[in-house]
């Protein structure tokens, strides 16, 4: 076969798919997870199958296991059940840095990307305001692949950025504490369930 047809008969094969979902929560223990050790911080505790977080100056669970850098989806529900401020942060690995994607921040109604090219969820192009009613689930996904970070609320898209020229770092706060994978809340009482993740056919 030359290489003129192999080529043609790859690219007119059907695209492998992303792989099963994998849960990161069991509903009942904190297994594979730790309180971030944040200054400050609420109780941690585990209620009616839900990670709850306490209020605190910020509060949060990092991940104690092995986590891919690039090409997966991670998909979670939140609540903020007390306070105005985020509720839903997640900082996640991005090829060799991390990031954190900011729901319900300053006052409760910011949602974007901490840092790109050093400004914050609230300053940068990825930075959206959004209505969190309180007490309401929301569902959350979270797309990495090698040259893009797209996040979703409920199924509607949220932020879809190229990173290719992009400079991607957390802020200069407590949150590299949550690296590699971690939750938090800042001033509020939030709940979280769901967690799961996924690897992507391609990074």
């Amino acid at each position: 076969m030359t290489w003129t047809r192999r080529a043609l008969l790859a690219s007119l094969a059907i695209p492998a798919r992303p792989s099963a979902w994998i849960p990161l929560f069991d509903g009942q223990s904190l297994t594979g997870w730790k309180e971030t050790p944040f200054t400050r911080r609420g109780k941690v505790t585990i209620e009616a199958g839900t990670i709850r977080l306490g209020r605190g100056a910020m509060t949060g669970i990092t991940y104690t296991g092995e986590f891919p850098r690039s090409g997966y989806e991670i998909e979670f529900e939140a609540t903020r059940l007390e306070g105005n401020d985020f509720f839903a942060g997640i900082v996640f690995p991005v090829g060799g840095s991390f990031c954190s994607w900011i729901n319900g921040g300053w006052d409760g109604t910011v949602v974007g990307l901490s840092n790109l090219d050093g400004n914050d969820a609230s300053e940068n192009d990825t930075s959206t305001v959004r209505d969190f009613v309180k007490g309401r689930w929301y569902r959350f996904r979270l797309a990495v692949a090698a040259s893009s970070i797209k996040a979703y609320i409920d199924g509607g898209i949220v932020i879809d950025v190229d990173t290719t020229h992009r400079k991607i770092g957390l802020r200069f706060d407590e949150s590299d504490l949550s690296a590699p994978l971690g939750f938090s809340s800042y001033a509020t009482v939030a709940a979280l369930r769901g967690i799961q993740y996924r690897r992507l056919s391609a990074g």
